[in-house]
């Protein structure tokens, strides 16, 4: 089997391996650790000698056998009294999910949390969780140290919670993947629009939690946003890389596998009893989708629907992307004018998308000095070079 194939055989075997490990042993940092170490190895081994017949045991026995002797270096006697080893072949139950609510513990950050999920349960290793946030590795490192330790130090068991309790952690585990898809998608920082591998691994996990709970329609209209959203890829750049916005993208080279999946979910997921956010922006993403040309796009429709994700889940950028939808549905000026009452929300004030916006519904307007004074405005803000380049080239051309 080729590197790449047993790569993405790892990916999904050593969540799974973990998972049966902490909830043998209940030490998620000696763990954690363990499982990387043979995930190493057999990333090593198995291109050169062949994946063996029962992979998720051998992943299993490596790590457990790693485990023990962490647990033996340090002396730690008690500890070493109640790890034995373990059967070779990993149980049936799949613990990714419980896997996933732990790394989204509440005593840990957003960002804490986020680190931990790619690490944990993408596989991904210190490093390339470090690449793709832009920091350096003993950052990460430390950053994902931590969160071990508080996560140690809250007690928590492996399992998942109950009742209400349950609910809130799903809300947790959705917005970390939801974060994770999103830096993927629009780099918040760095050269490139995208960082694809990000993008695929939110997806990827997105569809674990969906198969683990094919009913709820929160998950299943996160999993259609990702994929409606990620289908337009392609089109978002130029060659060059420079950025290409919505209504200007040649939705010819949209990937209408990844549309037509999205859509039958989003379509799902808007016959749940209840309508969560992720479920009304799958719906707005499949309205876009659902249009041949930016010109055909129902916009009404696009303007209802923030309406009411305004409602339920009240947001600055909610309420951006509403203005945007209300200039086409009434005019720039009435976009403006919700804008405006934007200006002294200190969690958008300054913030990049707010002058960009801003410019875009000027220069439709006729106002081109006032929509130059914002892209210039936007561009300084943002620290995606990608986006940089295409405010500078929007302001450029109003140059007065």
């Amino acid at each position: 089997m080729s590197g790449p194939a047993v790569e993405d055989l790892l990916r999904g075997l050593m969540p799974q391996v973990l998972g049966a490990l902490v909830r043998r042993h209940g030490q998620f940092e000696g763990c954690e650790d363990a499982v990387q170490e043979a995930g190493l190895a057999a990333s090593v081994q198995w291109p050169a000698d062949g994946v063996p017949d029962n992979p998720r045991g051998w992943l299993m026995t490596v790590a457990s056998r790693r485990l023990i002797d962490h647990v033996r270096s340090e002396h730690a006697r008690r500890e070493r009294e109640t790890v034995a080893e373990p059967a070779p072949d990993v149980p049936d139950t799949d613990d990714t999910l419980v896997l996933l609510f732990l790394c989204c513990h509440p005593a840990l950050t957003a960002a804490s949390q986020t680190a931990l999920t790619l690490r944990a349960v993408g596989g991904l290793t210190t490093a390339e969780i470090a690449r793709a946030f832009l920091v350096p590795e003993a950052t990460m490192a430390a950053r994902i140290s931590r969160a071990k330790q508080r996560i140690r130090a809250a007690g928590s068991a492996f399992r998942l919670p109950d009742g209400v309790a349950f609910e809130e952690r799903l809300r947790v585990v959705l917005h970390v993947l939801y974060l994770i898809f999103n830096e993927g998608y629009t780099a918040s920082s760095g050269s490139s629009l995208h960082r694809v591998e990000l993008a695929w691994e939110a997806i990827r996990l997105a569809r674990l939690v969906r198969a683990q709970l094919p009913q709820d329609g929160e998950v299943a209209g996160l999993l259609a946003l990702m994929l409606l959203t990620h289908a337009r890829r392609a089109a978002r750049t130029t060659p060059g890389g420079d950025l290409v916005p919505l209504d200007e993208q040649d939705r010819s080279v949209w990937d209408r596998e990844l549309i037509e999946e999205g859509l039958a979910l989003a379509r799902e997921s808007l016959g749940a009893p209840v309508l969560g956010p992720y479920q009304l922006q799958a719906a707005i993403a499949a309205t876009h989708a659902d249009a041949a040309t930016a010109g055909e796009t129902d916009w009404r429709q696009v303007y209802a629907l923030y309406l009411i994700l305004e409602r339920i889940a009240p947001n600055p950028m909610v309420t951006l992307n509403r203005a945007i939808a209300l200039a086409e549905v009434a005019g720039p000026g009435e976009g403006l004018a919700l804008l405006a009452g934007l200006d002294a929300d200190e969690r958008v004030r300054g913030h990049h998308r707010l002058a960009s916006v801003r410019a875009h519904l000027l220069e439709k307007a006729g106002e081109p000095a006032a929509a130059y004074e914002n892209y210039r405005r936007a561009a300084k803000a943002t620290a995606s070079l990608a986006e940089r380049r295409y405010l500078e080239s929007r302001a450029a051309r109003l140059r007065p």
